[in-house]
């Protein structure tokens, strides 16, 4: 007879397959309940489920304000952490045997294939710089992103590279750098795909040491070609940049939505942080609306006190744009300000000041460091924020935006399914609430974390823990599942 699994895990040598098999011996029964089998099928492909990045999943999850308190929880013990989101997809040939399949990135860029129903990990990629950078402060907090065929998927690792990795067993089809200096250069935000090209973008790390700039880096999703590189500064030169041949450093891009592209002619809309604006090549603390190729700016927009935020570290690209339709955009920034913008007022070369239809202050008037959600409900159009003092949610009404409700309680970037909004708070617990009124449903135990956000869909809820900054090499993703029967 062979070891239980208290006994393997006693030993202190068990591996990975061993260390996920033994927290789902300790958590609730793995079963799929018979509501989720009945769900039709779902995927979430990429950050926020499309490329505008909505976080609002549309199709019945099974999930309700009546049973969201009795799910169970599991812990899959990771070999990293992931401070991100996940990605789904249902149904999908691994190893010759169909999964519903979890996708991740951890902190030092390994890529883990996880079967959502046994927890068992499927595949892992590791990159070829993991040991040179586990434990160092070279780390990422992107979010892979699907191919429309489930096919492959695309991830980050903080050696600057992006992979295409196959879904059926984790091995790289191609692997390309986007960056000259990832020493220096971050991918913070979740990586894109669209019409077969993925778009990633470039920060810095934490103190802003130079030189590094933000770029928005477009490659072929089959051949991994890097096709084109836009420059926050010295933007009037195309491709990689060696950092230091710039004369203006900073300017990073590292809202958690990344990129966010128009659907319907894959405009690029980007947000940066502080750094040198001068209206013509140099845009720090500017929303940018690049073309789909990413030759030309399409439309700006600089708050009047660029300088002010500048210099007092108040980031407006603390957040990625948020598409609210009709024209509308909003933008927040670490000023503790949403902007609401007309598409149509900030188009064209030329530089746009002064140009806001409202400013609204974040849920407590602190930093925003999140990605707000869009939900369609009832023929309206509503948007929701969290920040580390808050969450709020506004209604798009007469061209404004309306706060509906608003209270004290702290979050990552919110997700909304099922009209429930799913608020994961960094100093842990994982809170529900009626989307369209704010009353509290309940609030599902977890640890600490970061900007780690829940993705939810068929009967699951599935949420990293941890915080990239602490430099682990190990992490906790939580599923939480209806019971068995329900």
């Amino acid at each position: 007879m062979g070891p239980t699994a208290v006994q393997i895990y006693q030993s202190g040598t068990f591996s990975m397959r061993h260390r996920v098999v033994f927290s789902l011996l300790l958590g609730a029964s793995v079963t799929v309940t018979a509501a989720a089998q009945s769900l039709p099928p779902q995927d979430w492909p990429m950050f926020g489920g499309n490329v505008e990045s909505t976080s609002a999943n549309p199709r019945p999850t099974g999930i309700t304000a009546a049973n969201v308190a009795k799910l169970e929880r599991r812990q899959l013990r990771l070999p990293g952490t992931v401070d991100a989101s996940a990605i789904y997809l249902q149904g999908v040939t691994v190893h010759g045997v169909l999964h519903n399949a979890i996708f991740v990135t951890t902190t030092y860029g390994k890529t883990l294939a996880l079967d959502a129903n046994s927890g068992d990990v499927l595949w892992e990629y590791t990159p070829p710089s993991y040991r040179a950078l586990a434990g160092t402060r070279q780390i990422t907090n992107s979010t892979p992103v699907a191919d429309p065929e489930r096919q492959s998927i695309y991830a980050a690792s903080p050696d600057g590279y992006i992979q295409k990795l196959a879904v059926s067993d984790g091995q790289p089809v191609w692997r390309t750098s986007i960056t000259k200096l990832p020493q220096r250069e971050k991918m913070a935000s979740p990586l894109k795909l669209f019409q077969g090209r993925v778009i990633a973008v470039t920060a810095g790390y934490f103190g802003d040491r130079p030189p590094y700039q933000g770029h928005v880096a477009i490659l072929d999703g089959n051949s991994g070609k890097l096709l084109q590189v836009w420059n926050s500064l010295c933007s009037n030169r195309t491709g990689p940049l060696e950092p230091e041949s710039c004369p203006q450093s900073k300017s990073g891009i590292w809202g958690r939505a990344g990129a966010v592209i128009d659907p319907g002619n894959g405009d690029i809309f980007i947000a940066t942080g502080n750094g040198e604006w001068n209206g013509t090549t140099d845009w720090g603390d500017s929303l940018i609306e690049i073309d789909a190729s990413g030759t030309k700016i399409l439309g700006n927009y600089t708050p009047a006190d660029t300088e002010e935020l500048n210099a007092r570290d108040l980031d407006l690209g603390s957040t990625s744009p948020v598409l609210l339709g009709r024209d509308l955009i909003a933008q927040g920034g670490k000023d503790g300000k949403i902007r609401l913008l007309s598409r149509k007022a900030i188009a064209g070369i030329g530089p746009h000041k002064d140009s806001e239809l409202q400013t609204v202050s974040t849920p407590s008037g602190t930093d925003l460091f999140t990605q707000p959600a869009v939900w369609e409900h009832d023929g309206q159009t509503w948007m929701f924020a969290a920040d580390n003092g808050g969450t709020a949610a506004w209604e798009l009404e007469n061209v404004k935006l309306q706060e509906k409700w608003k209270n004290g309680t702290s979050g990552t970037s919110p997700f909304e399914a099922g009209g429930l909004l799913f608020v994961y708070a960094r100093e842990g617990g994982l809170n529900v609430y009626e989307a369209a009124s704010g009353k509290h449903i309940a609030t599902l135990p977890c640890g600490p974390g970061h900007w780690n956000s829940p993705i939810v869909l068929q009967g699951e809820i599935i949420l990293p823990e941890g915080n990239a900054n602490d430099h682990a090499a190990s992490g906790v993703l939580d599923i939480w599942s209806l019971p068995s029967g329900q």
